[in-house]
């Protein structure tokens, strides 16, 4: 369990880190995603870029 949880701190900032590099791609500003501002913070849901990295995902897993 703990080692899951190590995963995914660990890809979560490297998804972080590699955020503008990823909107360059588009990935980030797909219509699925929203992005708002409360409070003087900008909060970014990227909803459907999830959904499109997750099935590349699932489809590297499978031939692999």
């Amino acid at each position: 369990m703990l080692r899951w949880l190590v995963v995914i701190v660990l890809v979560l900032v490297l998804f972080s880190g590699l955020r503008a590099w990823l909107e360059k791609l588009g990935l980030g500003r797909l219509p699925g995603d929203f992005r708002f501002r409360i409070g003087g913070r900008e909060w970014h849901l990227p909803i459907a870029s999830t959904i499109v990295l997750s099935l590349l995902a699932a489809l590297i897993a499978k031939f692999v």
